[in-house]
């Protein structure tokens, strides 16, 4: 063999490119730029550039010389014009791969690109895919189709490519740009999102003010969003811009627009043939008679009958089984067996209907119902073997070539059905379950929940009458929200009603209102609601039924795996079996993977079994208190997570039952907010008894609440009952707690002189019992009151105390609080140089204490004061700062007041059109400070909105800030008449 023989996978060096070397990647949505990998290439000179971009956008095309000399230079290109294309040519091959920049016929081309490598095909692909999407129906995918594709554009198109191809072309993106964003918006509006995209519509029109799509779209968006007099107002700017600008009127769909929000259109808001019976021969009709009033389901009926249907048809393979599980009186049998006499058709050899009382003590034996069944198909009795297995095997040899459907209701468990099955194609088995069948091989399973509001309320119409719930339809939707929308119970208070012409539907609403005696009204006659949840209950093993009573007793929506095993004082893993197990038996429901909860009414049984069966009875006071030390404890190392060095968790009552340890804020602030409802409820129901104080306490771990917006009403709720209840109590510590914590509520809710009662009254108590922390963290609030009041001495004097307080207790996060406040004081008295320097300190304090959250409150503080000095671009790196840290720590009522603030730094900075989007944001999150502060954003955006010449709209926002002002007595008010005042006539 010669040695020097070329083997055969050698290649010239320019032609061979490493295995580990990467397709290169161009871009022209943005500046001309070129990757391989993740590394850029150089592209060269402005010129370099330019042909660059020519070549990528004819897509493999040939541009010949000439073509790409007047590209570069049109119609006066320099001497040398072909020597440089060439020079340019050049260069680029050697960035390139080889082969990519190809010579051809006096011209250049850029061939052989994998898919993908240019963002505009990248961009094309998706507007196709998207389009396709719409057409399919599919608005979601086709809306994320379009994100993706106006995320490749970075910037301006073909940024800093000089010619007058480029020029040509980046017009002619532009405009295709615009229109994908068109039609995302389109979509934005489609899918419900208007309130989000009026702020990015008031940006768009500002920045393209003739463009009448964007400007129909952003009425369409105001209006549905409720603001029809601003989305009048746009069309009122659009015709005045386009007649001072082109002599034109609006276009006839603008027009058509404008007239049907005049009109308040309310257009804007918005079975298988029989199978042919074949030769008759004597078959079972064992089908219960179907309720005439069955109501509803009808996505239930038709998904369980196509099921039977497929198994019936010639093509049907596999024997179908559906079981339906849910918890008594849920509508298990009345809809299956409304389900089965729809299906009697698709099968002709008959119907089997078995009631298993698997609920019961005493269960069906399966033998027996094969028995039955033997006889029922006309198996004569002396025909009928003895054992199970033969019996099951002579049944499904009888079903053998028919077409039969299987009922079997009220199953216990899949040992019980599975020998009831028939196994063979062309038959079907319908099963009802209080447990779910997750071991019936091949079951189609069904979880049956409670009604809808409307299917409910349609169930105890039929019943009652049109004529009676018609006049009270207030209180017929009581009546089935007190039955839990559970179909028994609904029809058991319907029956009742209807049995009793004297009463009327208010009464019965009454009687169910009562909690404790709900299920004791809920039952007619052999019907009642207790009894078919005292069947359940009466299979459970003891664990199960200890579970089922304790967990009961808990006031929250659901029930976390962690907070289940505090309240049962067992380990995590024992927790979740036993939980899993009563979801099993329909007692419970698996909300989320981790959650669990009852419904209405069986949780008002369990309690009534705790009261009844719960030994000692101090185990329920027992199982409520672990739960209320597990979210205190929990909440305070949230808490302390969040805010280092606060000691207000060295002032909060001691607990037992340990909480939750976290180490990530993330997961600190995910649980915080996940458990909020719950926490909100286990704060409310420990105001009774030993459990007062640490109820209190837990309202104040978890402040962060209050500020947070999703949870505000229910946090203030909880905090009026905690007042309250101290009150009651003559707690004076408790009260005086309760109080600080309503202070900060009706702060966040504009609510000043509420606020500053709740303050006063909190400072009394707290120094009557010698409580430290109340009193500085109550004069802080104080101090934030007067500031916003325009009390600035006595502002400048609480602040004062908070700072001296704060100190003496080695609170350093309040004391930077404080000391950001009193910056704000300083800013309106006019210091702004001190301003600055005491929100540069809380700064130091907070970086010191790596305290994140209320860093963001710190420069927010330094934010307003450099607004107010001037130092625009400072300002607004502190706001921007700021609102990221309140974003990232979902305070999403700061992250709305902030934007206005940032609103204000643009609008100052002469940039209305910012201004305005802002102003938009933070109409759109909601702001600290109620309807005070939302007047301030309207009268904001009405200023930059003026000055970006949409004076209607302007005056529209004016408007609604006049109503808002003199709605609460603001001061404000006379500015803003001023602004609606006509122009002096010159």
């Amino acid at each position: 063999m010669d040695d020097h023989r070329v083997p055969r996978d050698a290649r010239v060096p320019e032609q061979r490119r490493p295995a580990s070397a990467a397709a290169p990647r161009f871009g022209v949505l943005g500046p001309v730029r070129a990757w391989r990998g993740d590394e850029p290439l150089p592209t060269g000179s402005p010129q370099q550039r330019a042909l660059l971009a020519a070549l990528l956008l004819r897509e493999g095309r040939t541009a010949t010389a000439a073509e790409l000399i007047d590209a570069l230079w049109g119609e006066e290109p320099p001497q040398q014009a072909l020597a440089a294309v060439r020079t340019y040519a050049s260069r680029l091959r050697k960035v390139l791969d080889a082969g990519v920049l190809v010579s051809e016929s006096g011209g250049y081309a850029i061939r052989g690109l994998p898919d993908g490598a240019l963002d505009l095909a990248r961009a094309h692909r998706l507007a196709a895919e998207a389009e396709k999407a719409r057409a399919a129906g599919e608005p979601g995918r086709a809306r994320e189709a379009l994100n993706r594709a106006l995320e490749l554009w970075d910037g301006e198109t073909l940024a800093g490519v000089p010619g007058p191809y480029a020029q040509a072309q980046r017009v002619r993106l532009e405009e295709w740009r615009l229109g994908l964003l068109e039609s995302r918006l389109d979509l934005d509006l489609e899918q419900g999102c208007h309130a989000e995209a009026v702020s990015e519509l008031t940006a768009l029109t500002a920045a393209h003010p003739l463009r009448e799509r964007l400007r129909e779209l952003l009425m369409l968006a105001l209006y549905r969003s409720g603001r029809q007099g601003e989305a009048l107002a746009v069309y009122a700017d659009t015709r005045r811009l386009l007649a001072e600008e082109l002599g034109v009127d609006p276009r006839p769909d603008l027009r058509e627009l404008q007239e049907r929000i005049l009109r308040a259109d309310p257009a804007l808001s918005e079975a298988a043939p029989a199978a042919d019976p074949g030769v008759l021969r004597v078959r079972p009709a064992q089908l219960p008679a179907t309720v005439p009033d069955f109501t509803g389901r009808s996505a239930l009926v038709k998904e369980l009958g196509e099921v039977l249907a497929a198994a019936s048809g010639d093509e049907g393979s596999v024997m179908a089984v559906s079981a339906l599980a849910g918890i008594g009186g849920v509508g298990k049998t009345t809809l299956a067996v409304h389900v089965a006499h729809q299906a009697r058709s698709a099968f002709p050899d008959g119907q089997l209907y078995v009631d298993l009382q698997g609920a019961g003590q005493r269960s069906a034996e399966p033998e027996t119902v094969l028995g039955a069944f033997l006889r029922a198909l006309g198996t004569a009795d002396s025909a009928i073997p003895d054992s199970l297995q033969e019996r099951a095997a002579l049944y499904r040899s009888l079903l053998d070539g028919r077409r039969v459907l299987v009922l079997l209701d009220n199953a216990k468990d899949a040992a019980q059905v599975r020998p009831l099955l028939p196994g063979t194609a062309g038959c079907a088995a319908l099963v009802t379950s209080r447990v779910r069948m997750l071991d019936l091989a091949g079951a189609h399973l069904v979880d049956l929940d409670v009604m809808s509001p409307d299917e409910a309320l349609a169930l105890f119409t039929r019943i009652v009458g049109e004529e009676r719930v018609a006049s009270e339809r207030e209180a017929a939707l009581d009546v089935v929200a007190a039955c839990g929308f559970l179909p028994l119970a609904i029809r058991i208070a319907a029956s009742r009603l209807a049995a009793r012409r004297t009463w009327t539907v208010s009464v019965l609403a009454e009687k169910l209102a009562d909690e404790r005696r709900r299920l004791d009204e809920l039952q007619a006659g052999d019907l009642a609601v207790k009894a078919t949840f005292e069947l359940g209950y009466g299979q459970l093993e003891p664990a199960q039924a200890r579970a089922f009573r304790l967990l009961g007793l808990a006031d929250g929506p659901d029930v976390s795996l962690a907070a289940a095993a505090a309240v049962l004082d067992l380990p995590l893993p024992d927790t979740e079996d036993l939980l899993e197990s009563l979801v099993d038996t329909s007692l419970l429901e698996s909300a989320a993977p981790g959650r669990y909860r009852f419904h209405d009414l069986v949780r008002l049984y369990a309690r009534a079994c705790a009261e009844r069966d719960e030994w000692p009875p101090t185990e329920r006071e027992s199982a409520l208190s672990r739960l209320l030390d597990f979210y205190l404890a929990t909440a305070a190392g949230v808490f302390a997570l969040e805010r280092p060095g606060d000691r207000l968790v060295d002032h909060l009552e001691p607990t037992r039952h340990p909480g939750l340890a976290f180490t990530d804020r993330q997961r600190a602030l995910d649980w915080l907010y996940a458990e909020a409802n719950c926490l909100l409820s286990c704060a409310r129901q420990a105001l009774t008894g030993g459990r007062l104080r640490r109820g209190v306490d837990l309202l104040w771990a978890a402040k962060d609440l209050s500020e947070s917006g999703a949870n505000s009403k229910q946090y203030e709720s909880a905090a009026l009952a905690a007042r309250d209840a101290a009150a009651a109590a003559g707690d004076r510590r408790a009260e005086g707690r309760a109080r600080t914590a309503l202070t900060n509520v009706h702060l966040v809710a504009g609510r000043y002189d509420d606020a500053e009662d709740e303050a006063c009254r909190a400072v009394a108590l707290a120094g009557s019992v010698g409580d430290l922390i109340p009193l500085y963290w109550a004069s802080n609030d104080r101090g934030i009151i007067a500031l916003i009041q325009g009390r600035n001495e006595d502002a400048e004097g609480h602040l004062l105390s908070a700072i001296e307080g704060s100190r003496a207790d080695g609170n350093l996060p309040l004391e930077a609080s404080a000391l950001c406040n009193l910056s704000r004081v300083h800013l309106a008295l006019g210091r702004t140089s001190q301003a600055i320097a005491l929100a540069q300190q809380g700064i130091d304090l907070y970086d010191r204490l790596g305290l994140t959250l209320r860093l963001a409150n710190a420069r927010y503080a330094l934010g307003l004061a450099l607004t107010e000095a001037g130092r625009t671009a400072d300002a607004l790196t502190e706001l921007t700062g700021a609102l990221e840290m309140f974003r990232t720590d979902r305070q999403r009522l700061w992250e709305g007041t902030t934007h206005f603030r940032i609103a204000q730094a643009h609008f100052a900075g002469r940039q209305p059109a910012k201004a305005a989007q802002h102003a938009e944001q933070a109409l759109a999150i909601g702001c600290i400070g109620g309807d005070r502060m939302r007047a301030n954003v309207l009268t904001a955006l009405g200023r930059s909105l003026d000055a970006l010449g949409q004076a209607d709209r302007a005056r529209a926002c004016w408007r609604e800030a006049l109503a808002l002002y003199e709605q609460v007595g603001a001061a404000e008010a006379d500015g803003v008449r001023g602004l609606l005042a006509p122009a002096p006539v010159v």
